[in-house]
C-alpha cells in the first residue's frame, strides 16, 4: 500500500521503472514501453523533453498540417481523450469554451489532442468538434510516447505545460471545470484546495489531509486555508527539492452535499472543525477531533503521519 500511494497507482496492471541508485522514477508507463520497445533498444527508457517527443506534423480538423515547431512560445495543453468515453465528451464541450476564452484574451495557448479512440473514423468524428491541433491518428508511435511521457492511467486527462515544455499541472481537467472564466490560467497548482464536486476525484490519488470546517461562518473556509497553507507549502517544497511528488494533498471542506457524502462514506463525526487524513486506496483514516485547530497541531499531525506514528482507523 505504501508503494501504491507513493506512485499514485489507480489502475492495474501497472509497471514502473526506477533508477535503483536514486530511487527516482524513470518511466511510469512501463507496459507501453515493453509493448513499443520489446527489444529494449531505447533502454533505460528515461523521460525525453516534450519538444522531442512531440516533434512532427500536427493536424487541424480541416486537414491543415502544422509543424510542432509552431508551438514555440505557447502554453500547451496535452489532451488525452476519446469519443467512446462519456466524461471525455463532457469535458471537451467545456474545454472548447475555455480554449476560445483564453485565445480571445490574447494569450498564446494551444491544445494537442492525443486520441485513445478505437478507430480512425471515430477519431475524425470526435476531432471535428475540436478547434485545436491533434497528433495524427495514424502516428500510433508518437501517441504512445506521449502516454509514456506523462504516465497516463486514465482519460480524460489534460496536462498543461509552460512555454518551455515543463508541466504546470496534471489536473487540467479539474482546473477547467473549476475556473470556467479562465481567470487563473495557466492554473499553477494551489497548495490547498477547497473540496468540490470537480476536484473530489483527487481524493483517490493518495493520502489527503482534509480539514472540515463550518462554512456557514463567514470566512471560515478562507481562514482554514490560510492556516494550512504554510504547512502544505513546506511539505511540497521539501519533496520538490527531491524531485518527488508530495506525499499528501491538502483540502478544506465546507458544508455541502458532497462533503456530507464524504463524511458518511468515511464514517466521520459531524464535528467542525475536524482534522483528518483520508487514504482511500488503503481504506484508512486518521482523525484529530479537537476544539481548536492551530498550525502547531496541523504540523504535528502531518509529521506524525509521515513518520508512521499514527494508528489508522478503517474506512
Amino acid at each position: 500500500l505504501k508503494l501504491w500511494n507513493k506512485y499514485r497507482i489507480s489502475n492495474i496492471p501497472s509497471l514502473i521503472f526506477l533508477d535503483a541508485t536514486t530511487g527516482k522514477v524513470v518511466c511510469r508507463n512501463g507496459l507501453l514501453v515493453i509493448r513499443d520497445d520489446p527489444e529494449g533498444l531505447e533502454f533505460p527508457w528515461g523521460p525525453k523533453p516534450f519538444r522531442e517527443v512531440i516533434a512532427g506534423p500536427l493536424l487541424r480538423n480541416n486537414g491543415q498540417s502544422l509543424e510542432s515547431s509552431s508551438l514555440e512560445g505557447s502554453h500547451v495543453g496535452v489532451y488525452f481523450s476519446a469519443h467512446w468515453c462519456p466524461p471525455c465528451r463532457s469535458l471537451t464541450r467545456v474545454l472548447v469554451e475555455s480554449y476560445r476564452k483564453i485565445k480571445e484574451s490574447g494569450q498564446k495557448f494551444e491544445i494537442i489532442f492525443v486520441s485513445a479512440d478505437r478507430s480512425e473514423e471515430s477519431f475524425k468524428q470526435y476531432f471535428s468538434e475540436m478547434p485545436w491541433l491533434a497528433v495524427p491518428y495514424t502516428d500510433e508511435a508518437r501517441r504512445s510516447r506521449l502516454n509514456r511521457l506523462y504516465g497516463i492511467q486514465g482519460i480524460p486527462t489534460l496536462i498543461v505545460l509552460d512555454p518551455q515544455g515543463e508541466v504546470i499541472t496534471r489536473q487540467g481537467r479539474v482546473e477547467v471545470l473549476n475556473d470556467e472564466d479562465c481567470r487563473e490560467f495557466p492554473w499553477h497548482p494551489k497548495p490547498v484546495l477547497e473540496l468540490s464536486d470537480s476536484n473530489a476525484v483527487q481524493l483517490n490519488e493518495g493520502p489527503c489531509l482534509v480539514l472540515f470546517v463550518d462554512s456557514e461562518d463567514d470566512g471560515e473556509s478562507e481562514a482554514a486555508k490560510q492556516l494550512i497553507q504554510p504547512i502544505a507549502e513546506k511539505i511540497i517544497a521539501k519533496y520538490k527539492a527531491k524531485e518527488e511528488e508530495a506525499p499528501l494533498l491538502f483540502f478544506v471542506a465546507g458544508e455541502d452535499d458532497m462533503t456530507d457524502s464524504l463524511r458518511d462514506y468515511t464514517n466521520l463525526p459531524e464535528a467542525a472543525p475536524l482534522l483528518t487524513i483520508l487514504d482511500m486506496s488503503a481504506r484508512a483514516k486518521y482523525v484529530m477531533d479537537v476544539e481548536e485547530i492551530t498550525p502547531a497541531i496541523v504540523e504535528a499531525f502531518v509529521n506524525d503521519f509521515l513518520a508512521e506514528k499514527l494508528k489508522p482507523e478503517p474506512i
